[in-house]
């Protein structure tokens, strides 16, 4: 059995991203309107090796052509959509859990990425964005010489 550190405080935030969720498509509605688009943002996933950040973006059923993506004032915006389709009829339905509609997620950039070299590439619903570093920024390897 693995011994894992009892944080106090994750259940509490998992309780209050959940109540944020459910205030939010409670706003973004109107009285007496079915609940059937929500406001979600995809989870991402950041991280850094020597040469890129790498940001990935988990968008499954989102068309390419419905990916927006930009670099302003060294903030990079992805924003998107997910259309519910209409094959099946509402009422056929036993659970819907899966937030559609308008989705949009901003980042600061460091000064240390080349803007001109970004990649962008979608994959089984997995959004890649690949920001090259500059070459003045990498890290230099000095051997040191034993005399």
């Amino acid at each position: 059995m693995a011994i894992v550190k009892y944080n106090p405080f994750r259940e509490l935030r998992t309780m209050q991203d959940q109540m944020n969720r459910m205030l939010d498509m409670a706003w973004n509605r109107e009285f007496g309107e079915e609940l059937k688009e929500g406001v979600w943002q995809p989870p991402v996933d950041i991280y850094e090796d020597e040469t890129s950040v790498v940001i990935k973006a988990e968008i499954p059923d989102v068309d390419q052509k419905d990916i927006d993506i930009k670099i302003e004032n060294n903030t990079l915006t992805i924003r998107g959509e997910r259309k519910h389709t209409s094959e099946v009829k509402k009422e056929n339905y036993h659970r819907v859990e899966r937030y559609f509609g308008q989705f949009q997620r901003s980042f600061s950039l460091p000064q240390s990425i080349d803007q001109e070299q970004v990649q962008a590439a979608c994959d089984k619903g997995i959004l890649t964005i690949t920001l090259p570093k500059k070459e003045e920024t990498k890290p230099k390897q000095i051997s040191v010489k034993v005399k």
